[in-house]
């Protein structure tokens, strides 16, 4: 959309952020800023060694990663990207009392955060069309190789671009946040124009309401094949049982993954929404600042996740190896025994049902 030189647009609509004064003003109190400048720093220092940590072990990997462990990486990449690149300038611009980087900072910093908040989301959507698919679809498993996984990296990757990087040619914008200190897609432009209109709507089928639904859909036909199957499981030879919950397990962690993020995200998206299509500051500045701050520590989860359920395993072999030393035999041991080669390296994994 157009603007004249002081931002007002040629059909007269002013965008929010000139309507209150200096847009890069923070409008919350120096206190406020510092607990969100403090909260979000330490969000940043944990998701990035968190995230860090991931990818340094999963590059530090002798063997080829198989297509799980791909998307693993590719999660931690984005959720990196998001910590690296945008939790700075929010921390730097807090303490400031104002953002510091002026309107190009900002829609670099709109960007980021928008491409890499799409790219996870996105992975999570292909993560939970393959677990669907291998659990719901059990032919699919057999075809499923590297070259399949490269494509819908590639996919991931470019549609993230794609949604992003349109505000910055023309066909919505980045803007500050009613606060200040933050900048995002400009969500008010709903208001402005036919194309604002359909730049926002846009953004919430294609970013958020198609992954989502996706990501329900495939969770919910698990858990009702997971039961209807509970039966035909135990009639399987010992090596497909095994076989069956280790994929139970891996949909477990993905589950626990999205609902993570979704969590995260879905009230800044409800605010988004409100804010677009609702009356001008029909949201409170404060009711805008929580749901931010809890979709900047998306990226800090993923960590956390894979770090309780590694406990746990280690529990569970602790476990397994206590009972194996008492009884020498697993016959009577609640728990599974796994083998798995990986390219011609032997690992027994001891697993409960989780």
């Amino acid at each position: 959309m157009a603007q004249t030189d002081n931002g007002t647009s040629h059909n007269g609509y002013v965008p929010h952020y000139l309507l209150s004064g200096d847009p890069f003003a923070s409008k919350l109190s120096k206190e406020a800023d510092f607990v969100a400048a403090f909260y979000i720093c330490i969000v940043g220092i944990m998701s990035t060694i968190g995230n860090g940590y991931v990818i340094f072990m999963t590059f530090k990997r002798k063997t080829k990663l198989r297509p799980p462990e791909l998307m693993t990486m590719n999660l931690a990449i984005f959720d990196f990207g998001i910590s690296v690149t945008g939790k700075p300038f929010f921390v730097i611009s807090s303490f400031s009392h104002r953002w510091l980087f002026g309107m190009e900072g900002c829609r670099f910093y709109g960007w980021a955060g928008f491409f890499f908040g799409c790219g996870s989301l996105i992975t999570m959507t292909v993560v939970s069309l393959d677990r669907y698919l291998k659990i719901c679809h059990l032919r699919y498993g057999t075809w499923l190789k590297r070259n399949h996984a490269f494509l819908c990296l590639g996919f991931i990757w470019s549609y993230a671009a794609f949604w992003a990087t349109m505000p910055l040619i023309g066909w919505g914008n980045y803007a500050p946040e009613p606060f200040g200190t933050s900048c995002t897609l400009d969500w008010w432009l709903a208001q402005a124009s036919l194309s604002g209109q359909s730049f926002v709507m846009s953004i919430l089928f294609f970013c958020l309401v198609l992954p989502t639904a996706i990501i329900v859909f495939s969770y919910v036909k698990i858990i009702f094949k997971v039961k209807e199957s509970a039966k035909e499981v135990a009639h399987f030879d010992t090596r497909n049982q095994n076989s069956h919950i280790l994929e139970i397990k891996l949909t477990k962690v993905a589950m626990l993954i999205c609902a993570g993020f979704l969590i995260a995200w879905i009230p800044y998206a409800v605010v988004s929404v409100w804010s677009a299509f609702g009356k001008p500051d029909s949201v409170p500045i404060p009711a805008s600042v929580v749901p931010t701050l809890l979709a900047k520590s998306s990226a800090m989860y993923n960590p956390i996740i894979y770090q309780v359920i590694d406990c746990k395993n280690t529990c569970v072999k602790l476990s397994c190896f206590r009972t194996f030393k008492k009884r020498k035999y697993y016959n009577t041991s609640r728990f599974y025994s796994i083998s798995a080669a990986v390219k011609g390296t032997s690992a027994v994994e001891c697993h409960t049902e989780i």
